[in-house]
């Protein structure tokens, strides 16, 4: 046999496709299920989002089994897995994931669809023990104290020196974010690091010519 009738045979296998028994899909879709739901568990117990979406949640564990699915039938046929990579390539996901704990979960439960797919059940079952041991070990893990957004609304004009001696006994300023000055007042945003959050507001209060004063927790996403 010549090495062109060897790739034809090669190619031609490929396309009549694998035999992929009953028991096997049903075994991979399970044991995919099975850690999807552990994921769906883990996701609900740690998630710190004001606004919990069980959809979100659910649909996660969709994606692993629809990803295994997906795995098994493209190595099935050469021709499906052709077709398949054309198709997902023209797939836009246009919904956007504001939470990174959110990107992270979303890549576990396609990444554990793939494994399983491919067979791979205990990578994927170490898979998922180490992510969570790795979760909850830096959740344990103190961090420092963060700043917080000190809004000041003025009907004058007041200097940051001022601002700042009032702030010296219960926290310091760590940047200016804004000073915008207009002929009503002056509106400002600090970043401060506090150790009395209310000693702090009185002190700022009682400045002469101070409005207004608000102390916001922010996550790193403020636009100044």
């Amino acid at each position: 046999m010549s090495f062109k009738d060897i790739i034809s045979n090669n190619i031609m296998n490929g396309f009549s496709g694998a035999d992929i028994t009953v028991a096997e899909i049903v075994t991979t879709l399970g044991i995919t299920f099975l850690i999807a739901i552990y994921l769906f568990v883990v996701y609900r117990l740690i998630t710190e989002n004001a606004f919990y979406s069980k959809e979100y949640n659910i649909s996660m564990v969709a994606m692993s089994l629809v990803t295994a699915g997906i795995i098994l039938a493209m190595q099935s046929s050469l021709v499906i897995s052709l077709g398949m990579v054309g198709a997902l390539s023209i797939v836009r996901f246009r919904t956007a994931i504001k939470e990174p704990i959110d990107l992270l979960f979303l890549f576990w439960s396609i990444g554990t669809g793939i494994i399983c797919g491919a067979g791979l059940y205990k990578v994927a079952i170490v898979l998922a023990v180490c992510v969570t041991l790795a979760i909850a070990v830096l959740r344990i893990i103190p961090e420092s104290r963060s700043g917080k957004m000190l809004f000041i609304g003025c009907n004058g004009q007041i200097s940051t020196d001022d601002i700042a001696k009032a702030i010296s006994g219960y926290g310091k300023i760590i940047s200016v974010k804004s000073v915008n000055a207009t002929v009503n007042g002056t509106n400002s945003v600090f970043e401060v690091r506090v150790s009395d959050a209310d000693g702090l507001i009185t002190s700022v209060r009682s400045l002469e010519g101070v409005d207004s004063v608000s102390l916001v927790a922010h996550d790193g996403e403020f636009r100044g």
